[in-house]
């Protein structure tokens, strides 16, 4: 199924701009990914799927002026943030040098003035406060919570991509006031600030 299908199937819908630079992502990811290993899944598909997977929850969350993206890697789901949220304050947070190459590399080529990519562990970041912080397949909920302290604001938002071990995450993170949607096999944990 083409991008544009996908995600018009699950009430996404952006303008073509949008999936050009989604295009011009994929065929970056494809180049880069196969050298730098940056992704173990290439394919048009999976990227398309990856795609869909970032994207899906602005279906349910409320709108941000600013957010941060903790361990992007690939380019999940912060930069596809970025490409489809450009009028978002954005910022990648990625401490692998390699990766924060390819995020640079995109950023240029696509022209996102609204995203900021930061070589760097969350927990080192200094003077920067966002109103959503986002993150997928980097760590357990409670420690997630914990290493994000210094990037939030007062009321900032969390929007973490979870996987089979969420209920028990919850469990230990003590947390109130958060959603969970599931798509397949995907635990969209969002903590309204």
């Amino acid at each position: 199924m083409i991008l544009k299908e996908l995600l018009e199937s699950n009430n996404l819908k952006f303008d073509d701009k949008f999936y050009e630079d989604c295009e011009v992502f994929t065929k970056l990811l494809q180049q880069w990914g196969s050298v730098h290993n940056l992704s173990g899944r290439l394919t048009k598909e999976d990227i398309n799927e990856n795609i869909l997977d970032s994207l899906y929850p602005l279906n349910f969350i409320e709108n941000h002026e600013s957010f941060a993206d903790i361990g992007t890697g690939a380019g999940y789901p912060g930069l596809i943030l970025a490409i489809a949220l450009r009028d978002v304050k954005s910022y990648l947070i990625e401490p692998r040098i390699k990766r924060v190459s390819f995020l640079n590399f995109v950023k240029a080529s696509l022209k996102l003035e609204n995203l900021t990519v930061l070589c760097n562990r969350v927990e080192e970041v200094k003077d920067l406060k966002v109103d959503l912080i986002t993150s997928r397949a980097v760590t357990n909920t409670s420690l997630l919570l914990d290493i994000t302290k210094n990037i939030k604001k007062e009321n900032s938002s969390y929007l973490f991509y979870k996987g089979s071990m969420l209920e028990e995450e919850l469990e230990i993170a003590k947390i109130n006031n958060y959603k969970i949607v599931n798509r397949k096999d995907r635990n969209y944990l969002y903590i309204k600030g």
